[in-house]
């Protein structure tokens, strides 16, 4: 339980604050403002939350620690109802206080024209894809065996920022299924069409990043 509730507060803050910054706040602190707020609620969480639950805050984090074989598929199903819960809390909590309520989309993830820098579903999918993968090698190679104890919130942390500045353009980066669900299920439309690119290829990418663990490819320590 302690660990279930860690994990739905901390999705329901890198939701509240990420998409909070650029619902809110996005015409005044820009796509890098935007970058930085999803990295720093990381960062934040990480600390936070981090000693209790590892501060996965992802359903696509915790597949790839499955998938490495540093978590049960009983503990991961429990992670991924408090991710995807929490998202969607943080996401009823931003649509509250949007003046412009679901019509902005509450910070929805997606592709095609009309949205951002229209980018076609081949390259929304390739990016969520490869930009998953190296977000969760980040996350299992500095939590491991022999990674630099207490710094690992900030390497993720800036790592999701990073991420953010390269591809908002291209999808509102996702690299997250419950951070793209909760914002979809709630504006409804074509946010909740485009939802299933948002869970599949952060998946496929999770995957591949947990199999380079799981078969040595990438080691940490001896």
């Amino acid at each position: 339980m302690n660990k279930f509730i860690a994990e739905f507060i901390g999705t329901l803050t890198l939701v509240l604050f990420g998409c909070g910054a650029a619902v809110l706040g996005g015409e005044h602190v820009g796509q890098l403002g935007i970058a930085l707020a999803f990295g720093f609620a990381i960062v934040a969480m990480a600390y936070g939350i981090g000693p209790i639950s590892g501060c996965h805050v992802n359903p696509a984090v915790s597949l790839a620690a499955f998938v490495a074989g540093r978590m049960s598929v009983r503990d991961m199903l429990v992670y991924w109802a408090a991710q995807f819960l929490g998202a969607l809390a943080g996401a009823a909590i931003l649509m509250i206080l949007a003046k412009t309520g679901v019509e902005s989309g509450l910070g929805r993830n997606g592709w095609g024209p009309g949205y951002l820098g229209e980018y076609s579903m081949q390259a929304a999918l390739i990016f969520e894809v490869v930009m998953t993968a190296l977000f969760v090698i980040v996350i299992l190679g500095s939590t491991g065996a022999g990674s630099a104890p207490g710094f690992a919130g900030l390497g993720i942390g800036i790592t999701l920022a990073v991420i953010h500045i390269v591809g908002i353009q291209v999808t509102g980066v996702s690299v997250n299924p419950a951070r793209s669900f909760g914002p979809a299920v709630l504006a409804g439309g074509e946010a909740l069409a485009q939802l299933w690119l948002f869970i599949v290829a952060p998946a496929i990418g999770a995957a591949l990043g947990g199999l380079l663990f799981r078969f040595n490819l990438l080691k940490v320590g001896d």
